[in-house]
């Protein structure tokens, strides 16, 4: 009897272990909150502030990222630049933000044993923060330092072109990063006064994975949320992005080589439409470095993605001195796989290389928030990142390349280089392209 009880209790302790590590969501004042109790003796936390490129117009482009650089540089209420990070260093925790295109986000990171000591100052950074004049006009030339060495880099100089052209009035031309000239143009009072804006419970959400109890991070999260305004209801907008026809900008540089950027369309996130498609440009991205490097030597690293955020995109770039060949590959390639499709053994292949990519870049808990907090975003389903391997499972070499058929089509194309070197009609189908030299690879016993 007493063995059967013992056994009772042990089969009963190991469902509550169980129970404990599956991750959740539970609201609290108001605010969305996830949680993963991973038992690794680690905390990741991921305050997520929803919009990105939304949240400001283009004249204030790198003021949200500026501002929350501004939390962690400037010092609290409580403690100025020193003193707060002193207090990080002695347990070795981590306050650390990041600003993109749909959202940013303020984290921290610590061992459980020092959650006490760096929720805090968490609490201050968030709520509490100083906006330092001299501190800030440290950060924010530092800023200007690192926009301008990142303009004076080619790829990155051209995929900000290609967004200007292809996103001309809409809020995915802005960059996250902002420009010299905006930038430098910010001031204290108005950064400042732009996050006191975006800080409120209807705009934000928060991740938590590690080694917590609910009832400590819910009494934890209720300090912090106390100290945030409701603020008025926030929906992200999602927009589709289909070029209406091949265009062609060109910008003269004076580089060793010519810089190409193609945009076109993609499946929104949430819809039946996006896993396929994301399948199919991973598999595109292969067979295009195949062609264009292996095969032609255009290009040392031709690149393609789908790019699938609030606003949908793909992306295929190259640089290359023999621009008018690497448009009659690119053709002939897209060409061959709307008429003949990806082949099942392709398919099949990347749904497991896709697969296992996914599950190893989740390793960490860091890696964990970060993944909850996009897929809770973009998709308003935070467990999908939990979930995907079902969605893969059901996706067939049909669905893939009826996607790949219905999306890759019209281009936005920006070139930077030299002119001289580029016939411009060849992107923009204005007059017959060259006969296609791409031939159909030798499948092999």
């Amino acid at each position: 009897m007493k063995r059967l009880i013992l056994t009772g209790l042990v089969y009963l302790g190991a469902l509550a272990a169980q129970a404990q590590t599956e991750p959740y969501e539970m609201t609290v004042e108001g605010v969305k909150i996830i949680v993963h109790p991973v038992q690794n003796q680690l905390v990741d936390i991921l305050t997520v502030f929803k919009g990105g490129v939304q949240n400001y117009p283009a004249s204030k482009q790198g003021i949200e990222s500026l501002a929350l650089n501004a939390l962690l540089e400037c010092g609290t209420k409580n403690d100025d630049k020193n003193s707060f990070k002193n207090k990080l260093d002695k347990v070795s925790g981590q306050i650390y933000s990041s600003a993109d295109m749909d959202y940013s986000t303020v984290g921290m990171n610590c061992i459980s044993s020092d959650l006490n000591a760096v929720w805090p100052l968490y609490i201050d950074a968030l709520t509490a923060p100083r906006f330092d004049e001299k501190e800030f006009t440290r950060i924010k030339q530092d800023a200007v330092n690192m926009i301008g060495m990142q303009e004076s880099d080619p790829d990155y100089t051209i995929n900000k072109y290609a967004k200007k052209v292809a996103f001309n009035g809409r809020d995915y031309s802005k960059d996250p990063s902002g420009s010299v000239d905006i930038v430098n143009k910010l001031t204290v009072a108005e950064t400042k006064a732009y996050y006191t804006q975006i800080l409120n419970k209807n705009q934000i959400m928060i991740v938590v994975v590690g080694d917590v109890q609910k009832e400590d991070i819910t009494n934890k999260l209720k300090q912090l949320l106390a100290k945030i305004p409701a603020g008025k209801p926030f929906t992200l907008k999602k927009e589709k992005y289909t070029p209406t026809g091949n265009t062609f900008n060109a910008t003269k540089k004076e580089f060793a080589t010519n810089y190409i950027v193609g945009m076109t369309s993609g499946p929104l996130p949430g819809t039946p439409d996006y896993l396929p498609y994301r399948v199919a440009m991973n598999i595109f991205a292969d067979r295009h470095f195949l062609e264009v490097r292996s095969k032609n030597g255009l290009s040392y690293a031709p690149g393609a993605y789908f790019e699938g955020n609030s606003t949908s995109v793909t992306n295929v770039s190259v640089s290359t001195t023999e621009p008018n060949k690497y448009i009659n590959v690119f053709n002939g390639l897209v060409d061959k796989i709307k008429k003949e499709g990806f082949n099942n053994e392709e398919v099949k292949n990347e749904i497991n290389t896709y697969s296992t990519r996914i599950y190893y870049r989740q390793e960490t808990n860091g890696a964990q928030a970060a993944t909850y907090a996009a897929n809770e975003v973009l998709f308003g389903d935070w467990r999908r990142a939990n979930t995907m391997k079902n969605e893969l499972a059901g996706l067939t070499t049909a669905k893939v390349n009826e996607a790949f058929r219905k999306y890759f089509t019209k281009m936005s194309w920006v070139y930077m280089g030299n002119p001289a070197q580029v016939n411009s009609t060849l992107f923009t189908g204005t007059k017959p392209l060259p006969p296609s030299k791409v031939t159909t690879p030798v499948k092999k016993n």
